[in-house]
Formats: structure tokens, sequence, C-alpha cells
């Protein structure tokens, strides 16, 4: 997945493309490697799950910021809050949409909504060029008011982090590319635009599609923001597996496709996920409590977008207070 970003990425820097299909062809080929990076490398290193060695999992972390985004703000928005608080409004960062969408029948609903699940894509599309632009700058200082960063001096030298990973990826990314290869800076713009619409595809696909769907729960917090349920119960309530029987989907995915396994054991690498399914169903059924799983991707997505129409009706509304 490295080589897949990256030899395209240095085939474009050296200034060996001369005709505009395959300047696509090459951008296009490093979303999917963005894609993978985003699933299979940064997100088991950001965990500590990819290796035994802490050393490794923080190189590999950088892979993160290699693409444009950040390891340091994704450990927040992702291992702390969206872990911690899965699939509750306001509290996972997840689900914590612009007003125009609607992931939790708990938030207010709009007009609008009842469209969300045929606009949703276009936005799955770019949702990575808000990555390499804004909402790193804008989590570190939300997460810095919430005091998830520490003080003024650690928030400020986050920020500076951010702005020179972003620098960086800008430079080999876009502004070489444009300086040394024979294309308009437009159509050069527009094969980089469309390497981020195929890694935003991919990774809110795989991702929404685990939480977003029909069979999860959205509970909410209690006025001391206590939980009802257990932790472990939690997890399982509000998340769901897709195509468990394909082990090569799973592997270029990073096998998130078992996401309540992931869920439950965050610091196992995936790679066992599979194995560790078929202990965890078991136990499920005999505890009692739920355990989602889809067949196919497909029927994942379809379910995913059923969902969404669902919290798009004005009839969806919020769920009542847990005590």
């Amino acid at each position: 997945m490295l080589s897949l970003f990256i030899v395209p990425i240095v085939l474009i820097n050296i200034g060996v493309v001369e005709h505009v299909a395959l300047l696509f062809a090459l951008y296009l080929t490093s979303g999917f490697g963005m894609a993978g990076i985003g699933m299979g490398v940064m997100h088991d290193a950001i965990h500590g799950s990819y290796s035994k060695n802490k050393t490794v999992n923080r190189l590999l972390g950088y892979s993160m910021n290699m693409i444009g985004a950040n390891a340091g703000v994704w450990k927040i928005q992702h291992n702390v809050l969206h872990h911690t608080y899965t699939n509750i409004d306001e509290a996972d960062d997840d689900i914590n949409t612009p007003p125009f969408l609607r992931f939790s029948p708990n938030r207010k609903w709009m007009k609008a909504h009842q469209y969300q699940h045929i606009y949703i894509w276009f936005f799955y599309a770019i949702s990575t060029i808000s990555w390499i632009t804004t909402k790193d700058f804008i989590r570190v200082h939300r997460y810095w008011k919430m005091g998830l960063v520490g003080c003024k001096g650690t928030y400020r030298k986050q920020m500076m982090q951010v702005a020179i990973w972003k620098a960086l990826y800008y430079t080999y990314a876009l502004i070489l590319p444009m300086i040394f290869l024979p294309f308009s800076p437009g159509v050069i713009f527009l094969a980089f635009l469309s390497m981020h619409m195929v890694t935003g595809t991919c990774i809110s696909a795989v991702f929404q599609t685990a939480h977003i769907m029909p069979d999860v729960e959205f509970p909410k917090m209690d006025e001391d923001g206590a939980i009802e349920k257990d932790w472990a119960e939690h997890q399982l309530e509000t998340t769901a597996n897709y195509a468990p029987g394909s082990r090569v989907f799973s592997w270029l995915i990073g096998g998130l496709n078992y996401q309540v396994e992931h869920h439950l054991f965050p610091n196992i690498c995936h790679v066992h996920y599979r194995k560790l399914s078929e202990i965890v169903r078991e136990t499920a059924a005999e505890f009692g409590v739920p355990y989602y799983s889809h067949k196919t991707f497909a029927s994942a997505l379809v379910q995913h977008t059923r969902k969404l129409q669902n919290l798009g009706q004005e009839h969806s509304q919020e769920s009542p207070l847990m005590h």
C-alpha cells in the first residue's frame, strides 16, 4: 500500500509523464494507495497494534502525515473519541457532521436531510480534501479547548507540526508536478482532485458502513456524561461487520470488515480478526448480546444508504434520554 502511493507520486515528480491519461492513471493509483495506507497501515500503527515495537508503530503512524492528514489529531479523534463514545452524537467525532448531514437520530432534523442519501456520495468523495486543508487545524483548536491537547505551548507546537507536514505534502503531491510537468496547472489540479475522490470514497464507504446502519444503536449519555451499558456491550450494539467470508477484500481494507472485533480489541493487529470473530460471535450469543454482520460489502452499502434515507425523514426523531 505504501508503494501503491509512493511509486506513482515519484514517477509524477521525476517528470516522465508525457500524456494526460497517464497523469490521471498515476494519481488515481496513488488514491488507492492513500486509502490503503489509511485503512491498513496507519490505522493499526496509531492504535499501537501494527507491531510490538513502539518505535515501529510511531514511524508507520507518520504515514498518516505523509498522505496529508495528521497522526496526532487522528489519535484523539479516532482512538479517544470514536472508540470511547461510538455513535454518541456530539461526542463521537466520526458522526459529528456539518448541519446538512444527519448521521444520528439524536441530531436535529432539517428538510435537506431527506436527500442526504443521494448527495452524501459527493461529500464522501471530497472528504479527504477537508482533511488536507482545514479539518486538522479546526480539530487541534477544538481539542485544546476540550483539554485534550495539553498546555498552550503544546497546542502551538501541534499547530506548527500540522502546518509543516501539510506544506510538505502539498509540495510533492501538487506543487512540484505543476512546476515540472508539461501540463496546465488546472489539469494537474483535476488529476490531484481525482486522487482524493478515490481515497475519500473508499475510506468513507468502509468506515461509515460499520456504524451508520439500520440495526445499530445511537445511545445518549445521561446528564453526568455516563452511558447506560458497559463499554463492551456498547461496542457490540453500535458496530457491524460485513463481508466476513472475503479474505482478499479483508486484506485490501486492513481487516476493517471486522469492525466489531476491532472495537473490542483495538490493540490487536487486524490480521487476527478473522479468527477472533468466531470466538466473539459465540460469546455474544452465549450472553445474549447482539453481533451484527452483513454477508457482503454490497449489502452493507445498501443498508447504509437505507439508514441515511431513514435518518433523512422527519419521523426519525431523537431517541429517549438514557439514565
